[in-house]
């Protein structure tokens, strides 16, 4: 990989990774499109650790005031029903799932998972998800002729049944077009979380996820056609880009739809039918070895 590759792909992941368009999706298509090698799981997962280190600077207050109640709590009954002790417990079992699952489906993570007709599906069919729920919040939140203003849940509301579901719904992003944030975010939505909400602790609920699978493929980075040096180049650009990003949108949502995401997945997702159909594409372009 060259270094012009991992800026591009480093910018790419940064711009990708907290808005619900799959960042995974798009590393494979932008080295699909542009005659590059497939730059793997592995890379995309140790680049990930630099979005990730965006979240946990953006949510710093958060993180170290749930990390300190959680702590607290194990040795002080008192501090159990706080709800950022509460949450520190939530976020632990939200990731079991994807902690699983990503075990279990491994090979097929880093084979069968990144043919761009499965992409081209699931960039199409979470983007269908997320529309419906976007207009159901929108429709609680905005109420209408026949219909009240309905008060949606906030992270107060959280249980152990709703952080299951977050979490399985998080551990859909294994496959890549589904988006981590996307199919965290339309759960949220689905169960009845405002927007902010949902963003929130989809946001959290990835940090040990991505913490955890970028150190478990650290082992396979400069194996292949991928080196240590773009890789770590990549992870940079990520970091400074995805602050960027992350700061952008959590303003973004609480004023404005999902729809403008929901549109950009549905009509990829058909051209990149179109593409392949039409042969412009092989289903495995850019696959190779790395």
């Amino acid at each position: 990989m060259s270094w012009f590759e991992s800026f591009i792909l480093g910018l790419v992941q940064g711009l990708t990774e907290f808005l619900p368009i799959s960042s995974s999706a798009h590393l494979r298509l932008t080295a699909a499109f542009a005659g590059w090698e497939d730059p793997g799981a592995a890379f995309t997962a140790i680049t990930q650790i630099g979005t990730e280190a965006a979240v946990l600077i953006y949510f710093r207050k958060d993180i170290a005031r749930i990390v300190t109640a959680w702590f607290r709590s194990l040795t002080d009954k008192t501090m159990r029903s706080d709800h950022d002790a509460q949450m520190g417990w939530l976020v632990i079992v939200g990731s079991i799932p994807i902690g699983v699952l990503g075990v279990a489906f491994k090979d097929q993570i880093e084979g069968p998972f990144r043919d761009l007709r499965l992409i081209a599906t699931t960039l199409i069919v979470m983007g269908i998800v997320l529309g419906v729920a976007d207009r159901l919040a929108a429709r609680d939140e905005i109420g209408g002729r026949h219909r009240v203003v309905r008060e949606r849940k906030t992270l107060k509301d959280l249980g152990v049944k709703d952080g299951l579901i977050f979490g399985f719904c998080q551990a859909m992003a294994l496959i890549p077009g589904v988006s981590r944030s996307g199919a965290t975010i339309s759960g949220g939505l689905l169960m009845g979380y405002t927007r902010e909400a949902a963003a929130r602790y989809s946001f959290l609920l990835a940090i040990p996820a991505v913490l955890a699978s970028g150190v478990f493929e650290l082992k396979d980075a400069g194996e292949g056609h991928v080196s240590w040096g773009p890789t770590i180049f990549a992870t940079l650009i990520a970091f400074g880009v995805g602050y960027a990003v992350i700061a952008w949108f959590m303003k973004f949502i609480t004023t404005k739809s999902f729809m403008p995401f929901v549109i950009y997945r549905i009509l990829l997702g058909i051209l990149l039918f179109v593409l392949v159909g039409a042969g412009v594409l092989s289903p495995h372009a850019g696959e190779s070895g790395g």
